[in-house]
C-alpha cells in the first residue's frame, strides 16, 4: 500500500519506519525534506521517501497527519485538497499550544482539531486515533502488558472507521480499539492530554497507557 505521511517529527518518522518495516510504501511530507536525510539513512528501503507536504498527499492512498497540531491545518491545505479528497486521514496529532509557557490545548470541550480538519476537509474520511498514547506505544502496543490495553477511534464515516481499525490491527498488532463514533467524540481523547501529562510527570516516562475494564 502507498502511504503519505504529513508530519517529519517524532511521530511521523516512528510511523513511517514500521510501516516501511511493513512492506509499504511510505513517503514523508516536510516543510525541509534535507531534515529527513539522516531518517532515509536510518532506514535504507527504498520503499521510503520525502518529499513536500504535496508530494505526500499524492503518493498516499491513505494518510497520516502526524503534524504538530498548531500547523496541522496550514500543512494539510499545502498538501491540497485535491490530494486528499475522498481518502481516508489518519489523525494522530493533538491541539498544543505553547505559547504562554505553559502547556495547553488550543482548542476544548465545545470543539476539536479533528471537527475542525473534518470541516475545513469535507470531502476526506477524518479518523481520529493512536493520539492518546506515545509514538513507541503507537506502533508496538505488545511491549506493554502484551498488548492488553486500549485504543480508541472517531470519525464520521462508519466503514473508514472500520477500515482503519483492521489497518491499526494488521499494522501494528492493537487488539483492543474502541469505537467511539462521530468526530465530535474526538474532544474526548484530545482532552484526555490534560490526564495524559500528569500521568507522564508521575511516572516519570510515558510508556503507559489505559485499560477500560468491563
Amino acid at each position: 500500500m502507498k502511504i503519505g505521511v504529513i508530519g517529519s517529527g517524532n511521530a511521523g518518522q516512528t510511523l513511517g519506519s514500521a510501516l516501511v518495516k511493513q512492506g509499504h510504501e511510505v513517503k514523508l511530507g516536510t516543510r525541509s525534506i534535507p531534515k529527513l536525510d539522516e531518517w532515509l539513512q536510518q532506514i535504507n528501503d527504498d520503499r521510503a521517501s520525502a518529499g513536500s507536504f504535496q508530494d505526500a498527499a499524492k503518493h498516499g492512498d491513505i494518510i497520516i497527519n502526524a503534524t504538530a497540531g498548531a500547523g496541522a491545518l496550514e500543512a494539510l491545505h499545502a498538501a491540497g485538497s485535491a490530494n486528499l479528497q475522498g481518502k481516508i486521514l489518519i489523525d494522530v496529532s493533538l491541539p498544543l499550544d505553547f505559547s504562554e509557557g505553559a502547556l495547553r490545548l488550543f482548542v476544548v470541550n465545545t470543539d476539536s482539531l479533528g471537527e475542525q480538519i473534518q470541516r475545513a476537509f469535507p470531502d476526506v474520511k477524518v479518523v481520529k486515533t493512536l493520539n492518546t498514547v506515545a509514538s513507541a506505544l503507537m506502533v508496538n502496543p505488545r511491549s506493554l502488558a502484551d498488548g492488553q490495553h486500549d485504543l480508541f477511534i472517531s470519525g464520521n464515516d462508519a466503514a473508514a472507521r472500520n477500515e482503519v481499525i483492521g489497518y491499526l490491527k494488521e499494522w501494528f498488532g492493537w487488539e483492543s480499539i474502541i469505537d467511539l463514533g462521530d468526530i465530535t467524540s474526538a474532544r474526548s481523547t484530545e482532552m484526555l492530554f490534560a490526564l495524559l501529562v500528569r500521568v507522564h510527570m508521575s511516572l516519570g516516562h510515558s510508556n503507559f497507557n489505559f485499560k477500560v475494564v468491563r
